[in-house]
């Protein structure tokens, strides 16, 4: 059972008061070394557990019950999505902070909707980090400039069907229309339709760079 989320009334000097204990969940040594470091320097704040994938960071949640989660979207065995999820499922107020180094603003979309309070810019500085800890801490929403930049873009922007998603999977794999609609079971017809929306939609002006496009902004992902 989901337990009830903190109050969320005080203010940032109040909940300051004590030390933040928080779980770093990211799968690349350098990253949680660095944050490590950053955090160690402040004495509001100190590191209870590490996690290297979403299975870990749930594990870890679930020990410690730290008071935030620094969450790497993109990560082995479970991804940050999943691991959000279940992390909330745990505990509904769970405060989450995702870890990103600004690579698709689908996933900054899809973090939000996982339920994550802010973001924190890999590179941020040491004071931007702190500021964005001790604001989600204290029941605020923190998102850097340039991702809600890309957020506005990404809610203004035509989204693309489910449909539409899947047969651009499928181009990114090298197959052609006739193969796609084999796959799909639809007519050939319908897969130039598809095509034509999405490279309407993206804004490109061909398979290749509608595939480009759709990395880029984490639509679609190769295995």
């Amino acid at each position: 059972m989901a337990e009830n989320e903190p109050n969320t009334d005080m203010n940032a000097e109040a909940s300051t008061s004590k030390t933040i204990r928080i779980l770093i969940a990211d799968d690349h040594y350098l990253v949680r070394a660095g944050l490590m470091s950053l955090i160690s320097r402040n004495p509001q704040m100190k590191v209870v557990a590490e996690a290297t994938n979403g299975q870990e960071a749930v594990r870890a949640y679930r020990e410690h019950r730290p008071d935030i989660v620094l969450m790497d979207l993109r990560m082995p065995i479970m991804d940050g999505l999943e691991a959000m999820a279940e992390i909330r499922a745990i505990n509904s107020g769970a405060r989450i902070l995702v870890l990103t180094s600004f690579d698709g603003d689908e996933y900054i979309y899809k973090g939000l909707q996982a339920g994550a309070r802010g973001y924190s810019l890999k590179d941020a500085t040491a004071d931007e980090l702190y500021d964005a800890i001790t604001a989600v801490y204290a029941g605020h929403r923190r998102i850097p400039p340039e991702i809600a930049a890309k957020l506005v873009e990404r809610m203004n922007g035509n989204e693309l069907t489910p449909r539409e998603t899947e047969v651009l999977g499928l181009i990114a794999t090298g197959k052609t229309n006739h193969q796609i609609g084999t796959e799909l079971f639809i007519t050939e017809g319908t897969v130039k339709t598809h095509v034509n929306n999405i490279l309407t939609k993206l804004n490109a002006r061909d398979r290749t760079e509608a595939v480009i496009i759709a990395l880029k902004r984490g639509l679609i992902t190769l295995d």
